[in-house]
C-alpha cells in the first residue's frame, strides 16, 4: 500500500488515503493510469449519495480506493447564494406601495480562484526503512508522484541523479518538474532496483520499450539502455515500428557501437554488397527461372514493388541508377538474342527435324519462345515505367528479322511478341518514351503488321490485355508522326480493319484527328486568311 493526498482548495491539510501501486503480470511497479487517478475526485452529486445512502462494497476492478469527501467551502458558498436570493424578492415592493427605505446592499463575496486539481501518489522502492531520498514527479493534468529511493541505488545506475546528489549535499528531495511520460519514468526507476534488466523486458512489446530507452536514456541509466538495445536488435518489428526503432535508435547519443547491429538489419555496407549486383542477380534469377507458378508471382511481385519505389532505378538521377538501368537493358538483349536463335530455330524444320532425333521437341522450343517473349515483356514494363523506354524502343524497331520470322511461329507461343510492341506503343503514346521521329515510323513500319495479325488473339488469350488503353496509345504514337505519314499507316489499317473488324485495332479515333488536320484544317486557315486580307484591304480603302 502506498499513501495517497488529494490537495483542498480552502488550504487545510488535505486528507490521507492509502492507495495500492497497481504492479504488472510481467512485475513492474507502475503509477495508477489517468482514468484510475481521475476516479479519486467526485462530483458533490455523487459525494452527497454516497454520504446520505449506505456506503457500497469496495470495488476489486479499482486499484484506487475513492474518498467521499464534500468541500465545506462549496456548501457555505451555496448559503449566501440562498440567502442573496431571498433578500432581493423582499426588496421588491408592489407598485402602489408606498415607498419606503431603501434596504441595506448586500455586497457579494468573490467567488475564490479554481486552481487545478492536484493528484499525488507515493511510490515506494527497496526497503522503506533505510530509504533517504524522495523524487518527486511532476506531470501534466496536475499529476504529482513522490518516489521513495535510495541515494546509493540511483547514484549507482544513473549519472542524472549521481550529479544531482553530488551537487545538492546533502540532499533530500529532488524535483522533476514537466516529466512526460510520468508512468514510464517510476517504472524506469524501478529497473534500478533489479538485477537482470533484460529479463524484465522479455514479456514487453516495442512501444513500452521504447517509452523506456527514452526515459533511461535522460536518466543515464546505461544498464537499462543495453537491455532496450539487445531486446530491440532480437524481437521482430512489425508495421510501423520499423521506421520507430530506426527513429529512436538514430537519436541516441553514446551508443553507436550498441545501435549498430539494429541498424544493421534495415541498412547495409553498400561498398561490399552493392545494390546493382543484388538487383541484377534477383533478376537473373527470375528470367531463368523455369518453373512457371514461382516465375509468375516473383515477377508480379517485383514489378510491384518496382513500380511502388519510383527512386529505385530512376533514369539519370545518379550514378548508380543509370548502371541499374543498364542492366535492365542488358538482360533485355541477352532475352531478345535468345528469342531470335530460338524463332530461327522454329521457322527451320530441318533444324527441328534434327533436334527431335537427340530429344528435343518442336513442343519445347515454342515454349522457350513464350518463355524468352514473356520475360521482354516484362522488362519492357519495369523500362516504361522508369521512362527509360527510349533506347528500347530504337532495339526493338531494328528487329526486322525476328518480325519477318514471327508468322512463321503459332500466334499461341508468339502473340506475347506483339504484346511487347503494344507496350512500346502505349509508352509512346503517354509520352513515358521520346524517341525520334525516325523511330517512330520505323517502329510502326516494322511490328504494326504483326500486332495486328495476332491482335484477335489478345484479345481473347491475354487476360492482362487492355484494348482501350492498347489502341488509344497506338493511335497517339500514330498521330505524333508528320502528316504524310500518318495518313501512309491509317490508311494501310483502313484496308485492314475493312476486312477484319473487330480482329484489327479500331483506330477511329486517330483516323478522326487525321482526317480534320487534312481536309478541313487548310481550308479553315485559308478562309482566315481570306476573311484578314479582305479586312486589312477595306482598312487601306478608307485610309
Amino acid at each position: 500500500m502506498a499513501e495517497f493526498k488529494i490537495g483542498r482548495l480552502d488550504g487545510q491539510p488535505p486528507r490521507i488515503r492509502n492507495v495500492p501501486i497497481a504492479v504488472t503480470p510481467e512485475g513492474f511497479w507502475c503509477c495508477p493510469s489517468q482514468a484510475a487517478l481521475q476516479k479519486t475526485a467526485k462530483s458533490p452529486n455523487q459525494q452527497g449519495r454516497t454520504r446520505g445512502g449506505a456506503s457500497p462494497a469496495p470495488s476489486k476492478a479499482s486499484s484506487v480506493q475513492r474518498a467521499p469527501t464534500i468541500s465545506s467551502e462549496k456548501r457555505a458558498q451555496s448559503t449566501p447564494t440562498r440567502s442573496r436570493t431571498n433578500s432581493d424578492e423582499q426588496v421588491c415592493p408592489p407598485a402602489d406601495a408606498v415607498a419606503a427605505p431603501d434596504p441595506p446592499k448586500v455586497v457579494p463575496v468573490p467567488a475564490p480562484e479554481k486552481r487545478p486539481k492536484q493528484h499525488k501518489i507515493s511510490v515506494g522502492f527497496g526497503q522503506l526503512g533505510t530509504s533517504d531520498l524522495k523524487v518527486v514527479l511532476h506531470g501534466k493534468e496536475g499529476v504529482a508522484v513522490k518516489m521513495i529511493v535510495h541515494k546509493n541505488i540511483l547514484a549507482e545506475n544513473s549519472t542524472f541523479f549521481a550529479d544531482r546528489i553530488s551537487r545538492q549535499s546533502p540532499v533530500a528531495c529532488i524535483e522533476v518538474p514537466d516529466c512526460e511520460d510520468v508512468e514510464i519514468y517510476v517504472e524506469t526507476v524501478g529497473l534500478m532496483y533489479c538485477k537482470d534488466v533484460k529479463q524484465r523486458l522479455i514479456k514487453q512489446n516495442v512501444p513500452r520499450v521504447l517509452r523506456i530507452l527514452k526515459v533511461a536514456e535522460s536518466l543515464g541509466f546505461r544498464a537499462c539502455i543495453m537491455s532496450c538495445l539487445d531486446y530491440l536488435e532480437a524481437v521482430p518489428w512489425v508495421g510501423d515500428e520499423e521506421e520507430n526503432v530506426v527513429s529512436s535508435i538514430r537519436q541516441l547519443h553514446d551508443e553507436d557501437h550498441r545501435a549498430n547491429p539494429l541498424l544493421r538489419r534495415v541498412t547495409s555496407d553498400v561498398l561490399t554488397n552493392p545494390p546493382n549486383d543484388t538487383l541484377a542477380h534477383i533478376i537473373d534469377l527470375v528470367l531463368k527461372s523455369s518453373e512457371d507458378r514461382g516465375r509468375r508471382e516473383m515477377k508480379s511481385l517485383v514489378l510491384k514493388l518496382f513500380k511502388e519505389n519510383s527512386n529505385v532505378c530512376s533514369h539519370g538521377s545518379s550514378a548508380a541508377d543509370s548502371s541499374c538501368i543498364m542492366t535492365l537493358y542488358s538482360c533485355f538483349q541477352n532475352c531478345l538474342d535468345s528469342l531470335l536463335a530460338l524463332s530461327r530455330q522454329a521457322s527451320n524444320p530441318e533444324e527441328l527435324a534434327g533436334e527431335e532425333s537427340s530429344g528435343s521437341s518442336k513442343e519445347q522450343t515454342f515454349r522457350k519462345i513464350a518463355l524468352e517473349a514473356d520475360n521482354l515483356l516484362w522488362l519492357a514494363e519495369i523500362l516504361s515505367d522508369r521512362n527509360a523506354a527510349d533506347e528500347l524502343t530504337v532495339i526493338w524497331a531494328s528487329q526486322a528479322e525476328l518480325a519477318e520470322l514471327h508468322p512463321k511461329i503459332p500466334v499461341m507461343h508468339r502473340h506475347l511478341v506483339s504484346c511487347v510492341t503494344a507496350r512500346l506503343l502505349v509508352a509512346i503514346g503517354k509520352g513515358e518514351a521520346l524517341p525520334s521521329k525516325e523511330t517512330r515510323r520505323r517502329l510502326l513500319d516494322v511490328w504494326l503488321q504483326p500486332l495486328m495479325d495476332d491482335y484477335r488473339w489478345l484479345q481473347h488469350g491475354c487476360r492482362w490485355f487492355d484494348r482501350a488503353v492498347v489502341e488509344d496509345g497506338i493511335g497517339q504514337a500514330i498521330l505524333t508522326l508528320p502528316l504524310e505519314d500518318q495518313q501512309a499507316v491509317l490508311l494501310a489499317w483502313l484496308g485492314r480493319f475493312l476486312k477484319a473488324g473487330d480482329g484489327c485495332p479500331n483506330l477511329q479515333r486517330a483516323f478522326e484527328v487525321w482526317w480534320r488536320r487534312t481536309f478541313v484544317r487548310p481550308y479553315a486557315e485559308q478562309q482566315q486568311q481570306q476573311l484578314g486580307g479582305g479586312s486589312s484591304s477595306s482598312r487601306s480603302g478608307r485610309h
